[in-house]
C-alpha cells in the first residue's frame, strides 16, 4: 500500500507539473502515511525514502545543489548536446516560435490556436483580387506563353508594373501597395491557377529578394531610392543566392567579395571587387537590379581585424561593367525569367550592401529572416494553387465523362483518386492560412515555413497525380486544350526550389525545431557554450531540473493517454470533435517525449541520423497540419457540410502520425530503447487509427463532384472562366450543362437501356459526335420534350468536347519547335482516342 501510494503521489506531482516545496511537503506527507500503514516495512521506507530525496533535491539550497549536482551534470549534458556552427547558431536564433511550440511542448494549449487572430483580407485587397488580379489572369493564355512566345506577352508585363504587382508587400510610403501576408498568398495562388509562369514572376520580387531585404536592413537612403521603383516595376529584381558547386549548402557559398577601393561615379570609394557564379535565378534574365549573397574578406584589413567578414548581402546593377545576365534555363516547360549570373572582380561601392557597411557579414541571418517568409508564402500558395485547380476541374470533368451509361464519378475507383485530391485540397488551405495569420500577427516562422514548404509542395504532387489518373489520356496529350499538363510538369519545381525535399525533411524541420522550438535546450545549450564556469553552472541549474520534470511528464502523459485512448486528456467542445483533440494531445506529448530521448541519446549525431530526423518531422507535419484543419474549421464557424472533409483530414493525420512515430521508434538508432519506448508511446500496440473508411472517402470524393457549396470553398480562391473555348471554361462549361440537363439525359439513357435492337433502329451504334441524330431521335419517341432539344443538343455537344484532344500535322509540329504558332486540328474521327 505504501509503495502504491507513494509511486501514485509521485505520478500526480509530476503528471500535473507541481514541483519545489509542494511536491516536497506532499512527497513527505505520503512517505509518512505510507511507512505508517505498513508498520515502518524496510521495502516501504526504501522507496519512500528515494522519492522524498529526488523531491527534496530539486528544493536544496542553491550553492549545495549547484556544488554537488549541477556542475557534473553539466560537463556529460555538455557532452550530449549538439554542436552548433556559426552558420546553424545563426539559424538557430533566426525566426521565432508561435504554435509550433505548442505542439513541441506535449501539453498544447488549444485557446491559444484558436483564440490567435486568423488570416484575413482588407476590403482593398479583396478589391485588387476581383480587380487587377482577375483582370490579369484573363489576359493570360498558357499555352501561348509557354508554347509560342516562351515568355509573357508585352501587355503582360507592363500590367504587372502599372498595376503594382511588384509591390505588393512593399509599403505605401515607398510606392507600394503595403499588403498584408495572407493577401500576398491570395494573390499568388489565384494567379497560379491560370498560371505558373506568371504567378513565380509576381511572387518572386515580394518574396526573398532585394525589396525584402532592403524593407526590413535597408538604410534610409537605400529605401528611398530603391523600394519606390521596385513598386513601380522600374527596377526588375532578381537575388541570386545558389551556386553551382554549393547547392542547398548555403553557408559553403564560393561566390565572395574583397574590400578595396575603386571608382565609383567618378570618385574613389571604398567597396567590394564581387566574384560570382550562380545559376537557377529567377527574373536574372530580365533584373535590372541583381541582389547577391557572397562571402566578404578583407586582407588588407582596410575595415577592421578581421580577414574573414562572412556572408553579406549586396545589390548590383545590371548595366555594371563586368554583369553577365540574359541566358534563360527554361524550368520543366515553364517559362518564367530563369537562368545563371555571373561577373569577375565586379567593383561596387559600400553604399551597394544591403543595410551599409554595418551589416556586412551580417547576410546569413538576413537571409533566413527574410526566407522563413517567401517560403512561408510562395511555394505554399502555389502547392495549394494546384489542388484548387485539380478540384475544380478534375471533379468536373469527373462528372461530365461518361463510361458505360453513367459519370465515371460513381466508380469506386476514380473515388479513391478524388477523395485524396478534395482531401489534402483542405489540408493545405488550411496550413497556408494558419502560417499567413501567424506572419500577420508579427511571426517569423522559420519551423513553419519549412513545414508547409515541404508538406504543400510535396502534397501538390500526389493531388496532380492522382488529377491525371482520373483525366488519363485527355491529360497526356499536349495541346492548348490540355488543362492540366502545366500543373503536372511545374510539380518537380516547387519540390526542388527554395531547399530541396529532402533537405528540408531530413535535416530542416526537425533538427531545427527540435531545439529552437523546445522550452529549455536553447538556454542549455546558451549554458554550455558559457566561458565562465559559474555563471554556465548557474544558469544550467535554472534550467536542467525543469528540463527532466518537463520530459518525465511528457512520458507519463503519453503512456497515460496511450493505456486511456485519450480519454483522460481534457479538450475543448466547439465542434463536437473531442476525440481528434485528445489523439493529437496524446501524439504531442509522446512526440515531445521522442524529441527529449533523441537529442539526449543521439545529440550531435543526428546530423547523420536522417532517416530519423525525416521521421520525426514527417510526425510534427502531421500534428501541424491536422491542428491548422481544426483552426481553420474553427474561423469559419463549424459549419456542417465540411464535417466530412474535417474529420477525413484528421483521421489522414493521425493515421499518418502513428505510422511516422511507430516508425521512429522500431528503427531507434539505440536499439535498447526501442521497447521502452513502444511500451511508453504505444501500450496498447500502434492500434485504433486506421485512417477515413470507404464510407467516409466516396462523401469526400463527391465534395468536389456534387455541385454544393462545398465545393466552391474547395476551389475558393481560383480563377473561374466559363468560357468554352478556354482549356478549363470548355470542362467548367460542360460540367454546367450536365447539371442542367441531367434528369433529361438520365431519361435518354433508360430509353436505349429498356429498348431492343428492333426499336432502337441503330440509334446506339451512332458516334459521339452525331449528336444532332441522337437528339431527333429521341424527340421523335417522345423521350424528350420538344422545347428540352436545343438544350439537350448543347449539353451533348459540351460533353463530347471535353474529351476532343488535340493533333498536329508535320508542319505544325515543325512550327511549334520554332516558337511559332503551329497548325493544329482536334481529333474527331472514331478510335483515335478522342
Amino acid at each position: 500500500m505504501s509503495v502504491l501510494l507513494l509511486v501514485i503521489s509521485a505520478l500526480v506531482l509530476i503528471y500535473f507539473s507541481i514541483g519545489g516545496k509542494t511536491a516536497a511537503i506532499v512527497m513527505s506527507v505520503a512517505t509518512l502515511v505510507g511507512v505508517a500503514n505498513d508498520g515502518w516495512h524496510l521495502l516501504s521506507f526504501v522507496i519512500g525514502g528515494l522519492l522524498l530525496a529526488l523531491a527534496l533535491l530539486i528544493t536544496l539550497p542553491g550553492d549545495l545543489r549547484l556544488d554537488k549536482f549541477s556542475r557534473p551534470l553539466l560537463g556529460w549534458v555538455r557532452s550530449r548536446l549538439p554542436k552548433l556552427s556559426p552558420t546553424e547558431q545563426e539559424a538557430l536564433n533566426s525566426g521565432s516560435v508561435d504554435w509550433d511550440g505548442e505542439l513541441f511542448s506535449g501539453k498544447p494549449e488549444w485557446n491559444k490556436l484558436l483564440d490567435a487572430a486568423p488570416a484575413h483580407l482588407t476590403s482593398e485587397e479583396q478589391a485588387f483580387l476581383d480587380g487587377p488580379v482577375e483582370e490579369l489572369c484573363k489576359m493570360l493564355d498558357d499555352w501561348q506563353i509557354t508554347h509560342e512566345h516562351y515568355d509573357l506577352p508585352d501587355k503582360v508585363w507592363k500590367f504587372i508594373r502599372d498595376k503594382g504587382f511588384f509591390g505588393l508587400v512593399i509599403p505605401k510610403e515607398d510606392g507600394g501597395l503595403g499588403f498584408s501576408n495572407t493577401a500576398h498568398s491570395e494573390i499568388v495562388m489565384k494567379i497560379s491557377t491560370r498560371s505558373v509562369s506568371a504567378a513565380v514572376t509576381v511572387m518572386v520580387p515580394n518574396s526573398l529578394g532585394p525589396g525584402e531585404l532592403l524593407m526590413h536592413y535597408g538604410t534610409d537612403d537605400q529605401k528611398h531610392h530603391y523600394l519606390p521603383r521596385l513598386a513601380k516595376g522600374k527596377e526588375i529584381p532578381c537575388f541570386a543566392l545558389t551556386s553551382p558547386v554549393a547547392g542547398s549548402d548555403a553557408g559553403a557559398i564560393p561566390d565572395k567579395g574583397i574590400v578595396c577601393k575603386g571608382e565609383w561615379n567618378g570618385k574613389e570609394v571604398l567597396g567590394l571587387k564581387v566574384t560570382w557564379n550562380k545559376r537557377y535565378i529567377t527574373l536574372a534574365p530580365v533584373a535590372t537590379l541583381i541582389g547577391l549573397a557572397i562571402k566578404v574578406y578583407d586582407p588588407e584589413h582596410l575595415i577592421g581585424d578581421q580577414d574573414d567578414i562572412g556572408v553579406t548581402c549586396v545589390m548590383v546593377p545590371r548595366e555594371t561593367d563586368g554583369v553577365n545576365a540574359g541566358a534563360r534555363h527554361l524550368p520543366m516547360n515553364t517559362v518564367f525569367m530563369n537562368g545563371p549570373t555571373w561577373g569577375t572582380e565586379v567593383f561596387i561601392p559600400m553604399e551597394q550592401v544591403i543595410g551599409g557597411q554595418d551589416m556586412l557579414g551580417k547576410g546569413w541571418k538576413m537571409l533566413l529572416e527574410c526566407l522563413s517568409i517567401g517560403r512561408s508564402i510562395s511555394l505554399p500558395a502555389l502547392g495549394t494553387g494546384a489542388g484548387k485547380f485539380a478540384s475544380l476541374a478534375t471533379g468536373a470533368y469527373a462528372y461530365t465523362r461518361e463510361q458505360f451509361g453513367r459519370t465515371i464519378s460513381q466508380f469506386e475507383g476514380v473515388q479513391e483518386a478524388l477523395e485524396p485530391i478534395a482531401g489534402y485540397t483542405y489540408m493545405m488551405d488550411a496550413a497556408r492560412l494558419l502560417t499567413a495569420g501567424m506572419l500577420d500577427r508579427g511571426v517569423r516562422p522559420s519551423v513553419p515555413s519549412a513545414v508547409l514548404k515541404y508538406r504543400n509542395t510535396d502534397l501538390m504532387r500526389e493531388v496532380i497525380n492522382h488529377a491525371m489518373d482520373v483525366v488519363a489520356g485527355r491529360g497526356v496529350i499536349t495541346g492548348p486544350r490540355n488543362f492540366l499538363a502545366r500543373a503536372y510538369q511545374a510539380v518537380p519545381i516547387g519540390i526542388t526550389v527554395e531547399g530541396a525535399n529532402i533537405l528540408t525533411r531530413s535535416l530542416m524541420i526537425f533538427g531545427q525545431g527540435a531545439i529552437r522550438c523546445h522550452p529549455f535546450i536553447v538556454e542549455e545549450i546558451e549554458a554550455a557554450g558559457m566561458e565562465d564556469q559559474d555563471k554556465a553552472a548557474k544558469q544550467f541549474d535554472g534550467i536542467f531540473y525543469r528540463h527532466l520534470a518537463h520530459t518525465t511528464r511528457n512520458a507519463l502523459r503519453a503512456f497515460v493517454l496511450g493505456l486511456s485512448k485519450g480519454w483522460l486528456e481534457t479538450a475543448p467542445r466547439q465542434g463536437d470533435i473531442q476525440k481528434y483533440y485528445r489523439q493529437l494531445g496524446r501524439f504531442s506529448a509522446a512526440f515531445a517525449l521522442m524529441t527529449d530521448v533523441t537529442l539526449l541519446t543521439v545529440g550531435g549525431g543526428l546530423k547523420a541520423r536522417q532517416r530519423l530526423s525525416g521521421r520525426m518531422a514527417d510526425c510534427l507535419v502531421h500534428l501541424y497540419y491536422a491542428t491548422a484543419v481544426i483552426k481553420q474549421w474553427h474561423e469559419e464557424g463549424y459549419p456542417d457540410d465540411q464535417r466530412d472533409l474535417v474529420e477525413w483530414c484528421l483521421q489522414t493525420c493521425l493515421h499518418d502520425l502513428q505510422d511516422s512515430m511507430r516508425d521512429a521508434i522500431i528503427n531507434f538508432p539505440v536499439p535498447a530503447l526501442r521497447w521502452p519506448l513502444r511500451l511508453i508511446v504505444f501500450p496498447l500496440g500502434a492500434t485504433g487509427l486506421n485512417g477515413p473508411d470507404d464510407k467516409l472517402g466516396a462523401k469526400v470524393a463527391a465534395t468536389i463532384v456534387n455541385d454544393t457549396p462545398v465545393r466552391q470553398r474547395i476551389s475558393r480562391g481560383t480563377f473561374i472562366n466559363m468560357d468554352p473555348d478556354d482549356p478549363l471554361g470548355r470542362v467548367l462549361n460542360a460540367y454546367k450543362l450536365a447539371n442542367e440537363t441531367a434528369e433529361m439525359r438520365q431519361r435518354l439513357h433508360e430509353a436505349i437501356r429498356s429498348r431492343d435492337e428492333d426499336e432502337l433502329d441503330g440509334i446506339a451504334l451512332l458516334m459521339g459526335h452525331q449528336r444532332k441524330e441522337l437528339v431527333d431521335w429521341a424527340c421523335a419517341q417522345g423521350i424528350i420534350k420538344a422545347d428540352e432539344c436545343p438544350k439537350m443538343e448543347e449539353a451533348l455537344t459540351a460533353l463530347y468536347d471535353v474529351i476532343r484532344v488535340d493533333a498536329f500535322d508535320a508542319d505544325g509540329l515543325k512550327a511549334l519547335a520554332k516558337g511559332a504558332k503551329g497548325k493544329r486540328k482536334v481529333v474527331e474521327r472514331p478510335g483515335s482516342g478522342s
